[in-house]
């Protein structure tokens, strides 16, 4: 076997399996469509096309929330893209919120603690709108972004469905080829957007193009040295990641609850 044999692709019945899935749970006890937030990039615009063709144009309402730092040529692409699909659309600038949170609590300094916080302003936001409109929040987190733990727990993690969130970030530019997306959407370098000039790869240290070879590789339970061999990453660079996924766990999962009474929540009770 060779390094391409760990290379992800996008399985044909994708498309299909996504549009039932978004139909039975955006459609059921009462719910009327999906709210989705769009960045820009590349996973939200393809969640956003998605949810159009599966629940057509007037159940899906596109939230574009940007602040300060967001590139104002940016923001009018996604006001196109929006209008293309026909959704409903609004923008919700989000710089009065996080100057109020910053006057709050003016010890936190932290770049990466105000970031989340932007991300979860923008949870609350997508959440409130859900409700008012009996729909469901759709999360844009793809297979690579949730094992390695990199989104903002109750924030972007923050979500009732993710439904490209078991295709690898190459799957999903793969997809978004197929669908025919805008090129400039397809080839935008990914970024999570909580500060200026931030970018995916360079925080996660790898082109995702390697990192999902070594993820696929993971998930296929092979050992790490031999991923190590047939990728040609060193050994200890396939431990940091396996190590970052378990470790990150903790994202992934609801909230520990200690075993008290005769069935418990998460334990062995699921009501």
């Amino acid at each position: 076997m060779t390094a391409e044999d760990l290379v992800p692709h996008l399985p044909e019945h994708a498309v299909e399996t996504i549009t039932s899935f978004l139909r039975s749970h955006c459609l059921y006890h009462g719910n009327e469509g999906a709210v989705v937030g769009l960045s820009g990039g590349v996973d939200s615009a393809i969640v956003a096309r998605l949810a159009r063709d599966a629940l057509g144009e007037a159940r899906v309402l596109g939230v574009s929330m940007p602040d300060a730092s967001y590139p104002a040529d940016l923001a009018r692409e996604t006001d196109q893209y929006a209008r293309s699909l026909g959704i409903e659309y609004r923008t919700l600038g989000i710089d009065a919120i996080e100057a109020a949170y910053r006057a709050t609590v003016p010890e936190i300094t932290d770049r990466v603690t105000l970031g989340n916080t932007k991300a979860r302003i923008r949870m609350s936001l997508l959440y409130s709108l859900a409700r008012e409109r009996r729909r469901v929040v759709v999360g844009t987190g793809n297979k690579s972004e949730l094992l390695l733990g990199y989104f903002t727990k109750y924030g972007d993690g923050g979500a009732d469905l993710m439904p490209i969130g078991d295709l690898y970030k190459t799957e999903v530019w793969e997809l978004s080829a197929r669908l025919d997306l805008p090129r400039s959407i397809r080839e935008r370098a990914p970024t999570a957007g909580l500060w200026e000039g931030q970018t995916d790869e360079a925080e996660l240290g790898l082109p995702y193009a390697r990192l999902d070879r070594i993820l696929h590789g993971l998930e296929r339970g092979i050992p790490e040295e031999e991923i190590a061999v047939r990728t040609g990453e060193p050994v200890e660079r396939v431990r940091q990641y396996a190590q970052r996924v378990v470790a990150h766990r903790h994202k992934r999962r609801t909230p520990p609850i200690p075993k008290i009474g005769d069935r418990t929540i998460g334990v062995d009770w699921d009501p």
